[in-house]
This record gives structure tokens, sequence and C-alpha cells, in this order.
């Protein structure tokens, strides 16, 4: 499995003050464990959201949205629910 991030997905996780960071590079671990064993983590809170789209939660408050295909992954966004909002009104 490959995992690449976009430009707009590096930008906005380095916005985030550092507690924020760390919570979502611990949720991007426990994704990749997923994509490599299948077995999903509690808490990630992983779900479709259509256009190839899924979106797993990185806390209270911070959403990913990524795009699988067959074996990449690739980082798309992290943000509050409505940065996630307003970005997916642009897909």
């Amino acid at each position: 499995m490959r995992y690449l991030s976009c430009e707009v997905f590096d930008q906005s996780l380095q916005e985030l003050p550092e507690a924020k960071k760390k919570q979502v590079k611990k949720t991007l671990r426990l994704a990749a464990a997923f994509f490599e064993t299948g077995d999903l983590p509690r808490g990630l809170g992983m779900k479709p959201l259509g256009h190839g789209l899924w979106e797993i939660r990185a806390g209270l408050s911070e959403r990913i949205i990524f795009q699988k295909h067959e074996d990449i992954v690739q980082y798309l966004l992290v943000g509050s629910h409505d940065e996630i909002k307003r970005f997916l009104k642009n897909v």
C-alpha cells in the first residue's frame, strides 16, 4: 500500500496546533494499520462520502478526507466539519 498526500492536505496539517497535529498523525497510523490488516480500530469513524471519497475522524473536531484506489491512499484535506463540507461542495 502506498500513502500520498496532496499539497492542500500538507498545508492544512501544518496550520493545526501541535496537539491536533499529533492526533492527526496518530489517526493516519491507525488508518494505515487498517489498510494493511483489515482490522478497523475502534473510534476511527471511517465512512464513505461518495465520489470515491472517504472520511475518518481525528479527534472530536478534525476530519481527514482521502481517496483510495487499489493500493494507493491519497490524503486530500484535514479540517473541521465545516471545512470538510466546504471542500465537498467543490468536488
